[in-house]
């Protein structure tokens, strides 16, 4: 869907940022600006601020900035025409009807059905578990798990009939075809009529971060199998991108979050008044899940099952977990077996002291590592050293190897200088350099330095031979530098972009000598345009230059860096104005280099030469 760039700049302009933002986040006037706790990741000191004056937030903490539309669109998990449509009704602006294409119509209507009918499903699963026939389901979630009316409530908890094609045929009356139910994954359509996916089970709506229903779980009653089911896949539900409980959860302010592994986990912890749990819906943790979840929060402690199945599942999501930036614990559950069963023997006070108590994940993985040696042979004992040496080695950086080598060395009274040794000795082996960590993967193990040999060799058959270890002098080409130079052409146009948005007065410093065509990268070219053109016009608006790339997520996120620069302090010094105006003349310089590979004469060539010569005479004072 397409608005007009003025309908979405009254929608923003009639969304003051500061009101619009202390409706989520309490927010207290420190000098020119609005100052919280970041709403995107958790904190103890406010790092999130709020600029009236640009309409922008930015967090220093994770770096999370944007508009009010942005904010609006990270906070709620909005897509853009939904938070403009959010925003448009705060402020009373009607937003005009929109013509779609077919294409997006159908999808549109095909999603908004979806919707209802996961709606409807809900509404009909939770009356029948408060009639007659779902009195099995209702003790079932009172009796055995002691759940209150307010959590059933809560949760949308209900029950599915006995009857095999209960659902289907109220839906049917509701005016619903057989092509479109095929689509809900809520029944099954043949020749011979419809049947339910579901029945004879307690049900679980599964809602997504706004409240809407877009899938189920269902716990069979009695000995049927499989024990517990999912919704299949639909263009609504995608177990690996959705968390049950998530819907709650991302509003609580505990400092972290718990993975658990079943919806009645989740429900029970949330009843205790541990608001902050979620769980995976019926797949294994994955890298999906890790990235919902750092939107959230940069601490996790995991709640898995104390059996043999939980300590594995813990086992795989920790690594993807430390790969996403997040800090894990383990949770020690015994002797009960999971969360729900912890709470209903001893409470939600000992839960907490348990929280308190948790693992370190590392510390953890060395703890299951041990229980595969015997410490009483020798052999064995020298073979789990070997092994939480080359775990150790997972951390690139020093220091932080080291902290968790003397931990371990301490915990399993290992003498400390022998295992930094070995641990030593094994990077040797690997040919781990500075800054390189040792990973395990679906190849076997090897270490980042080894992997990367074997990569050039196999893409150009040049590098270090994985077999024989020697290099093919002969073939390998000289070291080329143009990927640094690249990046370093870059920062350059996004730092110079910085500091003309953040100092309007920096503008007569570069008359004459930069132009937004200086910016050759396509899109700080767009928003280099864009403000050259504000500040000619005397109306340099971030926030509107920014709504210009809301429609693409990686582009409004770059974008969004570029208008939050602390540049007063940055060019303090002399050594700062340097800085500033080599960074004016290399963006200008790459500008002509790319103006003379494109020359269409000699004519054209010959101009571009000569104002080349006249960069090395040029001044650019900031005094």
């Amino acid at each position: 869907m397409y608005y007009p760039d003025e309908v979405i700049e009254e929608v923003r302009m009639k969304n003051d940022i500061v009101d619009v933002i202390s409706g989520y986040v309490k927010l207290q006037k420190k000098g020119a600006n609005y100052f919280g706790l970041c709403p995107f990741h958790n904190e103890k000191s406010p790092s999130f601020s709020v600029s009236p004056g640009k309409q922008m937030y930015y967090c220093f903490g994770c770096g999370a900035g944007g508009n009010v539309l942005t904010f609006v669109m990270e906070y709620e998990n909005y897509t853009f025409q939904e938070a403009l449509q959010s925003l448009a009704d705060r402020a009373g602006v009607s937003l005009p009807k929109m013509e779609y294409s077919r294409e997006n119509r159908e999808q549109a209507e095909l999603r908004a059905r979806l919707l209802e009918v996961n709606r409807l499903a809900a509404n009909y699963f939770y009356y029948q578990l408060k009639q007659p026939q779902g009195k099995q389901g209702y003790d079932y979630f009172r009796e055995k798990r002691q759940l209150s009316d307010e959590t059933i409530i809560r949760f949308g908890l209900g029950y599915a009939n006995k009857t095999s094609d209960d659902l289907y045929r109220y839906l049917r009356e509701k005016g619903y075809e057989d092509s479109f139910l095929k689509e809900t994954g809520l029944v099954t359509v043949e020749e011979r009529g419809g049947r339910d996916k579901f029945w004879n089970r307690v049900m679980f709506p599964i809602m997504d971060v706004n409240n809407r229903v877009i899938g189920f779980g269902g716990r069979v009653m009695g000995d049927g199998e499989p024990k517990y089911l999912n919704s299949p896949e639909t263009r609504l539900f995608d177990k690996s991108r959705n968390l049950y409980g998530l819907n709650y959860a991302r509003t609580s302010r505990e400092k972290c979050m718990l993975i658990c592994e079943g919806y009645l986990d989740v429900i029970s912890l949330h009843q205790a008044g541990f608001s902050n749990a979620v769980a995976s819906l019926g797949t294994a943790f994955t890298s999906q899940h890790a990235g919902i979840l750092k939107r959230y929060t940069d601490q996790v402690i995991l709640t898995y099952d104390s059996d043999g199945a939980g300590v594995k599942a813990a086992l795989r999501a920790i690594p993807i977990l430390r790969d996403a930036g997040i800090s894990a614990k383990v949770l020690n559950m015994k002797p009960h077996k999971d969360p729900d069963e912890f709470i209903r023997n001893m409470g939600a006070q000992a839960f907490r002291e348990r929280m308190d108590q948790a693992r370190n994940s590392f510390l953890f993985e060395i703890d299951v590592l041990k229980r595969e040696y015997s410490m009483e042979d020798p052999e064995q004992k020298t073979k789990f050293y070997q092994e939480t040496a080359r775990k150790l080695l997972q951390f690139g950086e020093p220091l932080e190897r080291e902290n968790y080598l003397q931990a371990v060395a301490r915990e399993h009274m290992i003498q400390e200088n022998e295992l930094r040794q070995l641990v030593n000795r094994m990077g040797m082996q690997f040919g781990l350099k500075a800054g390189d960590s040792y990973r395990e993967d679906a190849r076997g193990r090897e270490n980042t330095a080894v992997r990367r040999d074997k990569e050039e060799y196999e893409k150009t058959g040049t590098g270090k031979s994985p077999e024989t270890g020697s290099y093919n002098e002969a073939s390998r080409p000289a070291p080329s530098r143009r990927p640094d130079r690249e990046n370093g052409i870059r920062r350059s146009q996004r730092l110079l972009l910085t500091w003309l948005i953040e100092d309007d007065s920096l503008f007569d410093k570069i008359k004459g000598i930069i132009t937004a065509d200086d910016f050759v990268e396509e899109l700080y070219h767009q928003v280099a345009v864009m403000v050259f053109e504000g500040h000619a016009q005397g109306n340099l608006n971030p926030a509107s230059i920014l709504s210009r790339f809301i429609n693409d997520d990686d582009q409004y996120k770059e974008v969004a860096a570029l208008f939050n620069a602390s540049l007063k302090e940055s060019l303090s010094n002399e050594e700062q104005k340097k800085a500033f105006a080599e960074t004016v003349l290399k963006v200008r310089k790459n500008s002509l280099d790319t103006a003379s590979r494109n020359a269409k004469d000699i004519a054209q060539l010959q101009e571009i030469i000569k104002q080349q010569a006249a960069l090395k005479q040029l001044h650019i004072s900031l005094d």
